[in-house]
């Protein structure tokens, strides 16, 4: 051995009389502790700070742990590392470990996110695809484990190399979570307080086996493709519609708009008409001897067509409840929203008793597939 490393060897000596670390930074989770040849001073003093950690390792293998403290290193305080040194009557000379500071303090506001779509299946939907991101918290809870485990010999673990990590396992196990849960899709964006806690209590096992407790976990936001937001919306609306006040008002507005446009020139002659009968009224109040001398000639009364048959209204039964009554063209809509089916129960007047919908002879047309009677003999 050379002057210089004799040198070297002297000041390791002298500098590891305090075995300590300052962290300065803030996302150091696991510094080790430098020095010369790894070589620790016989009596040295290990200063560990609140939100520290210091964990021995000799030749990869835990040797000891420190809670927050001031230590004078020998064999009383390192009974592990004296039993895998062999040191039966202590120790007078330095010896080799390495120290590893581990922060425990909780690291909050840790983005998540996942990288690629989920594909779930919805009932109603069939196949879609959701987004979701969010922050989690989470603390060293078992540093010998999580020296061991994860950090291995890594001098400078930071938090950016444990998110990495962390970040694969929550998008797993978030998937497999929502893929179990099975329940609708618009319910995803509504329940992310309770969605984060189950996916916390489904994550936390998988943290603890390294070491790592998962403090928090959120869910802010769970997004989809806009096209299904719009289906949605449209099936969440349709789904609150009362279908027979609909047809309702969907018939006035349709009566109001055909006066509109019939009312042109049989609208315009009727006018006049009452004009001048409300004209030929006045002038009479105003000369009451006219009304001997001349007659008022009679108007000609305009022609009234008769009133239009009324249309055939049905009642329908929807969960033991009676509906209605409505029109064939919405009951051609309840038709094909689901509301009704072939087997729902029917009546209209000239029905003796309700009916299934598929024995009404003229509700049939509904069901599609008509086939017409066979043709006679020739």
């Amino acid at each position: 051995m050379g002057l210089f490393d004799e040198i070297k060897k002297k000041l390791g000596h002298e500098f590891i009389d305090i075995v300590e670390w300052l962290d300065n930074t803030n996302d150091t989770i696991v510094h080790r502790f430098e020095r010369y040849q790894n070589e620790i001073k016989n009596g040295a003093q290990l200063i560990v700070r609140e939100g520290q950690t210091a964990v021995f390792v000799n030749e990869g293998q835990l040797a000891d742990v420190f809670t927050p403290g001031t230590y004078t290193l020998n064999t009383k305080n390192l009974p592990i590392l004296a039993t895998l040194k062999g040191w039966k009557y202590g120790f007078n000379s330095p010896f080799k470990a390495e120290v590893y500071f581990v922060n425990t303090r909780l690291f909050t506001d840790e983005k998540w996110g996942t990288k690629n779509p989920i594909t779930l299946s919805d009932e109603r939907f069939g196949l879609v695809e959701i987004r979701a991101f969010g922050t989690y918290s989470f603390r060293i809870s078992d540093p010998g484990k999580f020296v061991v485990d994860v950090v291995g010999t890594d001098s400078n673990f930071t938090n950016y190399e444990v998110n990495e990590h962390l970040k694969s396992l929550i998008a797993t196990r978030f998937t497999d979570t929502v893929g179990e849960a099975n329940i609708p899709i618009e319910l995803y964006a509504a329940n992310t307080s309770e969605l984060s806690e189950t996916c916390q209590e489904v994550m936390q096992p998988e943290f603890g086996r390294v070491g790592i407790e998962l403090e928090k976990f959120y869910i802010e936001n769970v997004s989809m493709p806009e096209e299904l937001k719009k289906e949605i919306f449209e099936y969440s609306r349709l789904d609150k519609l009362d279908m027979t006040k609909l047809a309702q008002f969907k018939a006035a507005k349709a009566m109001e708009a055909a006066a509109k446009n019939e009312g042109g020139t049989a609208g315009a002659g009727m006018g006049m008409g009452m004009g001048f009968v409300l004209a030929q009224q006045m002038g009479n109040m105003m000369n009451p001897g006219m009304q001997q001398q001349v007659r008022p000639q009679p108007v000609a009364a305009a022609a009234v067509p008769p009133p239009m048959p009324a249309p055939i209204q049905y009642f329908y039964a929807v969960d033991g409840q009676q509906q209605g009554p409505v029109s064939f063209d919405v009951l051609k809509g309840l038709f094909a929203n689901r509301t009704v089916n072939r087997d729902s129960l029917v009546w209209r007047q000239g029905l003796e008793n309700w009916a299934a919908l598929k024995n009404v002879e003229e509700l049939k047309v509904l069901l599609g597939g008509s086939t017409p009677p066979p043709l006679p003999n020739a």
